[in-house]
């Protein structure tokens, strides 16, 4: 599950979803369109479920019971996708449903990075190395900086990979789930550490193959 929010709104410049096309979509798509919510507002709303998700990885940590660390582990990777769930209803309505505001660019990067930084941080601090959860969370801001400067540069944004948004989050959710049967059998953080080194070096990566399609658009520009 995933999601883009009201950047390009009108434009077609938006991140190729199956999921905005399914029926559960639409009808909450619609349902929040009828409601008096704003897609500013659902957009504020993912950084509040990121908040969460971080909170709940970093006490994962310091949680001393294994039903504890199993519970915590259970709403981290709930937290996660409901801030995905955020980032795909703030687009839908803002474009599909018309209620586009003029600060909507702002209200649809901010928060993603802001939501980049608290999981990802959060994780790192959870399981003792926080570094790499902050190089983790530079990487994901820095993919998301490059398809920006393409937009401001006046070139599609490119959404590619290997870790885009989707990609880094569904990496997240799955250690979350794959923890907690570490969790019952070793108690170790293994899993949380090789996610976040793919997570960093599939960031790292996608930033340069992202610099390089931007690179190669301006110089035909050019």
């Amino acid at each position: 599950m995933t999601g883009e929010g009201q950047a390009g709104k009108g434009t077609g410049d938006r991140r190729p979803l199956a999921s905005r096309n399914t029926r559960w979509a639409l009808a909450l798509a619609r349902r929040m369109t009828a409601l008096a919510v704003t897609p500013n507002q659902i957009s504020q709303a993912s950084m509040v479920m990121a908040a969460l998700a971080g909170a709940s990885f970093w006490l994962f940590g310091a949680a001393g019971g294994e039903g504890t660390r199993v519970i915590l582990l259970i709403l981290a990777a709930l937290f996660c996708q409901l801030r995905l769930l955020c980032n795909l209803l703030d687009g839908m309505v803002a474009v599909e449903g018309g209620k586009g505001e003029a600060d909507g660019p702002f209200w649809n990067e901010f928060p993603d990075r802001i939501a980049d930084i608290l999981i990802f941080a959060g994780i790192g601090y959870g399981i003792g190395v926080p570094g790499l959860g902050w190089a983790a969370a530079g990487f994901a801001v820095l993919t998301a900086y490059v398809r920006e400067l393409g937009r401001a540069t006046g070139n599609p944004s490119d959404f590619g990979g290997p870790m885009a948004k989707q990609h880094r989050m569904a990496v997240t959710t799955a250690a979350a789930l794959l923890s907690i049967v570490e969790a019952l059998w070793t108690g170790g953080n293994w899993v949380f550490t090789v996610a976040l080194w793919i997570i960093a070096v599939g960031s790292a990566v996608t930033a340069l193959r992202r610099s390089r399609n931007l690179i190669r658009h301006l110089r035909a520009k050019g």
